[in-house]
């Protein structure tokens, strides 16, 4: 894409070396995570945007399953403004609540499935140096979304655990800004999962 590559020129930003488009993607990715714990359904538009940028970012990387995993990031966003906007039966706000036990059970196998799936995949047919690692953390991020459009509490909790070792992964990939911007993330869901506490119907 020959438009974004004036993006990828190296520049500081408190003292690390970042791209103009990973800069950007930063900063749309944090406001996207502080209008989601706030219920603000203009989260999702600031989703597709961030989405859309890091998609090229984690080409560069080699991350393919990051790359991917933001495509689809895209689609469940215009799914989840919706849902956000208009409830589940399109005429109401959709409330925050929690899975039900045997939900969860089922979330955690689609993890699993999606893992092993996702693993196989960029192993077999790209040539990313971390497949395992990207593999169960993409599985993870794309359950973690599915459950954010629907406002369930447990996203946050899927996000702290994926965004703790994406903070790992970011490093090794020497992709600064990206690992910083997941320490927050670390943060921020935490202090999304207690936002969200107080309004849970269980």
């Amino acid at each position: 894409m020959k438009f974004l590559l004036p993006m990828n020129d190296a520049v500081q930003f408190f003292g690390l070396t970042t791209s103009l488009l990973e800069l950007l993607s930063f900063i749309l990715s944090v406001m996207t995570v502080v209008l989601n714990i706030r219920q603000i359904h203009w989260a999702w538009l600031f989703s597709i945007l961030s989405s859309g940028l890091y998609a090229s970012v984690f080409f560069e990387a080699r991350l393919y399953g990051d790359m991917g995993l933001q495509w689809v990031f895209i689609i469940v966003s215009v799914w989840g403004w919706f849902l956000w906007w208009r409830g589940i039966d399109g005429s109401s706000q959709l409330p925050v609540s929690a899975l039900a036990s045997r939900e969860r059970v089922v979330a955690l196998i689609a993890w699993g499935l999606g893992f092993i799936a996702l693993a196989w995949f960029l192993k077999k047919f790209t040539d990313t140096d971390v497949p395992v690692a990207d593999g169960f953390l993409t599985a993870g991020s794309l359950l973690g979304q599915v459950l954010l459009s629907r406002k369930k509490i447990e996203n946050w909790l899927i996000w702290i655990i994926v965004d703790v070792l994406y903070v790992g992964l970011y490093l090794y990939k020497n992709l600064m800004l990206t690992a910083a911007l997941y320490a927050v993330f670390v943060i921020m869901a935490i202090m999304g999962l207690r936002a969200w506490s107080k309004t849970c119907q269980k």
